[in-house]
């Protein structure tokens, strides 16, 4: 096994263009990650290029939930559910730090949604099997009302609960690549893919600009492996201008509010929206989490905008069932992300809803795999697909998969009540930073926990380059508060200079940069 450091020097990675490359991966999302991890696990050597952070896209921007999906139940995509349902059960076991049973209320107005609920709600039970994480039951009013105090309670008859598993995103994106990073795969982020290696008609490596250095290097490998989500047709482009678009982008938004609003630690689940979806209120980083919306996008970007119309539609729908009804003033975040949803085989259908979510793998070309679809919870099975189909297509040395029980870094029990918890194992190393330097232990911001220990920790560890690295997916700050991000942003700025050993260019460069970013996710009114 090759062992790696990931230092950001210029034409630090020379040493990999002489590297034999079995398995270059484009795109360091949920499933590029986790097909670094897989791939590099059975022994393949392993290359994963990312154009930006790890999870800067849609692997950042999710509702937070691990689930079966209890809206593909409605829909009786039935194998969907029990699937991602073994998913859940796995990741819980594998990422006990960040994976943790949420119980979810659905509240009901009528008697006969509690009888309709109440019997999908005991299906998914089942479906989960011996991997359930409990068993829903019906609650009275009295119970309801005691366990949410938020909750609309006028016409409340009662209501459903049921369990399944909330996790921070971007948390886990940064343990998969460390986990990948210790089985042995090489994963560089800020690295751009600029064109397609090709020997005759088959796609043979990738050529690419380091962002950071300016460096330009050719990797070679005997299969590539388009995991790009959003981008997958401008990957595929670069082999082909004329190939058919294969993903149709959906647009989600989320809103971050008080967690006084529900003042509960049960997440509430909206069975039916304007628009005939769900929608989801959920205990986040001691806020809450309302989203998302489902809508359909011909443009994509890196850093998409919500529109009014969602926050509205979200707004709406969520004060039906708040006691205290939350307006624009009381949005702390804002934030967007595009899902790489499956294009439909017949043109003008225009509701995303008719999209499949389920994940689609597909030889592409000669030595280029394209993998798009899926969601975070299936990572793991959609990462074992592609390598399998990798195995068998490109002639790579057989191996049989082994990640259903490989524990991802950071793996331990928690209780998920003290916030450093969030680290796993690694809590250990930020606590003996502190030690060693009690200065260490001051906070970063007088409303939230973090200290300056867990900035060191991400530059040193955790391959975080850039303050929006730090306090959008290492701290998760912009995506909770934007205000309290951007006065921190100064701060963080002068902890990555010094240690990094940069200069004040830089520092006021990442400052700048940060702000404009951190402005888009500020509610600025209609």
């Amino acid at each position: 096994m090759i062992t790696f450091i990931l230092m950001r020097k210029p034409d630090h990675y020379l040493f990999a263009t002489q590297i034999d490359w079995d398995i270059i991966i484009i795109g360091g999302g949920a499933t590029g990650l986790g097909i670094a991890v897989d791939a590099a696990n059975r022994g393949l050597r392993t290359l994963l290029v990312e154009q930006a952070d790890f999870a800067k896209g849609t692997s950042s921007r999710s509702t937070k939930l691990v689930h079966g999906g209890v809206r593909y139940l409605a829909q009786g995509d039935i194998g969907l559910v029990r699937h991602a349902l073994r998913e859940r059960g796995l990741l819980a076991k594998n990422a006990a730090h960040l994976v943790h049973k949420e119980e979810f209320i659905i509240p009901c107005y009528s008697w006969w949604s509690i009888l309709i609920y109440g019997i999908g709600l005991t299906l998914y039970d089942w479906l989960a099997g011996k991997l359930s994480f409990g068993k829903s039951r019906y609650r009275p009013k009295k119970e309801i009302t005691a366990l949410m105090p938020g909750i609309k309670s006028k016409g409340l008859k009662g209501g459903i609960s049921y369990f399944d598993g909330k996790f921070d995103d971007a948390r886990l994106a940064i343990n998969l690549m460390q986990t990948a990073q210790e089985q042995g795969a090489l994963l560089i982020n800020y690295m751009q893919v600029t064109q397609l290696l090709k020997n005759d008609d088959t796609v043979c490596g990738v050529e690419v600009k380091d962002l950071l250095s300016g460096g330009h290097y050719n990797f070679g490998a005997k299969c590539v492996i388009n995991a790009t989500g959003i981008f997958v047709d401008d990957i595929l482009k670069l082999n082909n201008p004329n190939t058919p678009q294969m993903v149709r982008p959906s647009q989600g938004v989320h809103i971050v509010l008080k967690k006084e609003f529900l003042n509960s630690s049960y997440a509430l689940m909206i069975p039916k929206t304007s628009d005939k979806r769900v929608l989801f209120a959920v205990p986040w980083h001691e806020h809450l989490l309302v989203g998302t919306t489902d809508t359909p996008i011909e443009e994509h970007s890196l850093e998409p905008r919500a529109l009014q119309q969602e926050i509205d539609f979200i707004l709406n729908n969520a004060s039906a069932y708040f006691e205290s009804k939350p307006s624009t003033h009381d949005i702390l975040s804002v934030f967007s992300g595009l899902r790489p949803l499956a294009a439909p085989a017949k043109a003008g259908k225009n509701s995303t809803k008719e999209i499949s979510r389920d994940h689609k793998l597909v030889v592409s070309a000669k030595g280029l795999l394209t993998i798009t679809g899926g969601k975070w919870t299936t990572y793991r099975k959609m990462a074992e697909d592609t390598v399998s189909l990798a195995i068998n297509e490109m002639g790579l040395a057989p191996r049989p998969c082994a990640t259903q029980h490989l524990p991802i870094h950071g793996n331990s029990q928690t209780t998920g009540n003290d916030y450093l918890d969030t680290y796993g194992t690694d809590r250990k190393h930020i606590e003996a930073l502190c030690l060693q330097k009690p200065e260490l232990l001051a906070p970063l911001h007088p409303n939230f926990p973090y200290i300056v220990a867990e900035v060191i920790w991400a530059v040193r560890s955790e391959m975080a380059l850039t303050v929006e690295d730090v306090l959008s997916r290492r701290l998760r700050v912009l995506f909770i508060d934007a205000k309290a991000a951007i006065e921190m942003s100064t701060m963080v700025a002068s902890l990555m200079a010094t240690e990094l050993s940069l200069d004040q260019k830089w520092e006021a460069d990442q400052i700048e940069k940060f702000n404009k970013l951190a402005n888009g996710y500020v509610y600025q009114g209609k």
